[in-house]
């Protein structure tokens, strides 16, 4: 379902993606890790069209992203870490608005839209200006939105951000469901426990560069221990802060 070849980005002489190589098939989570700057956004939004390539291309549901842009965003929808949202319309605009962006409208968006509402306890805000809604609930109203057109493929990052536990359970089972029913999710996530519980399988980011990806046996196994996520991941990515750490505080 999302299929990317030799992606790369740079910035001036600053290189924040390098060559990747990455397929996420139909019906699997993908977790993508990383520590902050190691280009796991920068990815996302390239994935999304927001960012243009300097290299690569990246297909969605068989898209070409480049010769194909439409095809590929309406088969995509993308929940950002932070959610902006239009203040003046109220939640089931919003989500009106939305779907109409992806040629979807008419009484089954509305239906549509009343049942995501309701799945996130949003449905008695309705009609209320977004600019009367907390950060948790905007933070729902965008997750909603990327459902409501019925895409193939969710691209997120950081879901969990500014949710309680009910809507984050829901959430998490809603992913569940999603790819249950052959559809694919990547999650982005600084939260290690939620990815090595949630995805099928996790792919790391440092530097740029993809250093690991597998199933949580396969990570162990090319670690050679039966560590917790946590520890592989530090491993890759945070022994030189370790060390950073160490000389700072014996100085």
């Amino acid at each position: 379902m999302i299929q990317i070849t030799a992606l790369s980005k740079r910035y001036g002489t600053f290189t924040a993606v390098r060559s990747l190589d990455l397929h996420v098939p139909s019906g699997e989570l993908f977790g993508f890790l990383g520590p902050n700057g190691a280009g796991k956004t920068t990815t996302m939004r390239m994935i999304a069209g927001i960012l243009q390539p300097t290299a690569g291309t990246v297909r969605i549901a068989g898209h070409d992203l480049r010769t194909d842009p439409l095809g590929a965003k309406k088969a995509l929808g993308f929940i950002p870490d932070r959610p902006f949202i239009y203040e003046k319309l109220t939640g089931m605009e919003f989500l009106r608005f939305s779907a109409g962006l992806y040629g979807e409208q008419g009484a089954h968006v509305d239906r549509r839209g009343h049942e995501l509402l309701a799945l996130f306890d949003l449905e008695a805000w309705r009609d209320e200006l977004v600019e009367s809604y907390s950060h948790g609930m905007r933070q729902k109203l965008i997750i909603a939105s990327a459902f409501v057109h019925r895409p193939a493929v969710i691209v997120v990052d950081e879901p969990m951000v500014g949710l309680d536990p009910k809507s984050a359970k829901i959430l998490k089972d809603l992913f569940r469901e999603y790819t249950r029913r052959g559809h694919t999710v990547m999650m982005s996530t600084h939260t290690l426990e939620i990815a090595e519980d949630m995805c099928d399988r996790i792919g790391i980011m440092q530097r740029g560069e993809l250093v690991a990806c597998g199933t949580m046996p396969e990570l162990r196994g090319a670690s050679g221990t039966d560590d917790a996520l946590e520890d592989i991941f530090l491993r890759l990515t945070g022994n030189q802060v370790a060390r950073e750490l160490v000389a700072v505080l014996d100085a």
